[in-house]
């Protein structure tokens, strides 16, 4: 037995919710996100990968520019070999990053080496737009060789995930920090369509729209940074910024129920039909995540109260990715409808 099986509960596997993606496969509700290398280290966030999975999870979403697949691939070859589960039983995702576009496939392979695997559950490509800038750079950096969404560019970068999955090394494709706007530019173009979107959701952000076009277009919405991420990176901090777990609505219920407002944020994640990835490497944190999954989910009504906080509240701008004539940050998220040029 491991340390932290004698110390927590885990979880059953079988307990957690799934989404069924187009293809068929399931989808684990909760996963454990990967991306907090600018506050812990590869070791540490493996360590939180393993014990995350000897503690139930099943599910984890991981990507290349977060520099630890080659940790997180042996703390999953470690599990596997306790016997903890099988590699069938995992849900992994991987993300190509902006400055491999044109190598889709190799950049792949890389990942999947790194992570000991023999196939990816699930590719996304983690921009639309292949405005590389170095990770952890400052908030002000600019590459001036970055340029506006171009369809053609992302159908190169499609049909190379296409591919992937022809080849059966990737079972599922997706896309992440995508629009309306530019999936409507390219949904005819594709083969095989998006089982996933990976986007910013939280109650003071919760891209009500975005979500409803990918529910009728069977594109399962994976909502990122579901607490409001309030330890991310400065840069990533603007004034006016709002902050989910201090909202009114949030504090009430959390009070009500005595548990942190943390938990409130997931389970209206949950209840709202989305897949959430939170971040930790704490793992009463991490074990809550999970279990908020299925037990005591929120009411209607506290649901519907939690409606409120939305305020519009974006906290990835992704200003880094501006290219030379872009206004401003909005011009990325094309919020009057329109692919900004």
């Amino acid at each position: 037995m491991s340390d932290i099986s004698s110390q927590y509960t885990a979880v059953n596997p079988a307990d957690v919710p799934a989404k069924i993606l187009r293809s068929g496969d399931k989808l684990p509700t909760v996963g454990l996100g990967t991306f907090g290398s600018d506050r812990f280290t590869h070791d540490e966030i493996a360590d939180a990968v393993k014990n995350a999975i000897r503690l139930g999870y099943r599910h984890i979403d991981c990507a290349a520019v977060y520099g630890n697949e080659k940790q997180i691939g042996q703390a999953i070859a470690d599990v596997i070999a306790e016997g903890v589960c099988t590699r069938e039983e995992l849900f992994i995702t991987g993300k190509v990053w902006n400055d491999r576009h044109r190598e889709t496939e190799k950049a792949c392979q890389e990942t999947l080496d790194d992570l000991q695997l023999d196939y990816l559950d699930l590719y996304l490509i983690h921009w639309p737009f292949p405005n590389y800038h170095a990770p952890g750079c400052d908030g002000d950096s600019r590459n001036p060789d970055s340029k506006p969404f171009s369809v053609e560019e992302f159908m190169d970068t499609w049909k190379q995930c296409e591919a992937l999955v022809e080849a059966g090394k990737v079972r599922n494709i997706g896309t992440s920090n995508m629009t309306i706007a530019k999936f409507d530019a390219v949904w005819d173009k594709m083969t095989i369509y998006p089982a996933v979107n990976e986007m910013e959701m939280h109650p003071c952000f919760q891209q009500t729209e975005l979500f409803n076009y990918c529910m009728k277009n069977q594109i399962q919405p994976i909502g990122f940074m579901p607490i409001g991420s309030p330890t991310r990176p400065d840069r990533d901090v603007a004034e006016g910024d709002a902050v989910d777990i201090e909202t009114p609505e949030i504090q009430a219920i959390a009070k009500a129920r005595g548990v942190h407002p943390a938990v409130i944020c997931i389970k209206w994640a949950i209840k709202n039909g989305q897949v959430t990835i939170p971040f930790s490497v704490h793992p009463v944190e991490y074990l809550s995540n999970l279990t908020s999954s299925f037990q005591d989910p929120l009411t209607d009504e506290e649901f519907a109260s939690i409606k409120n906080c939305e305020c519009g509240s974006r906290l990835v701008k992704g200003q880094v990715f501006l290219w030379e004539g872009a206004k401003h940050w909005k011009d990325l998220w094309d919020e009057d409808g329109v692919i900004a040029q």
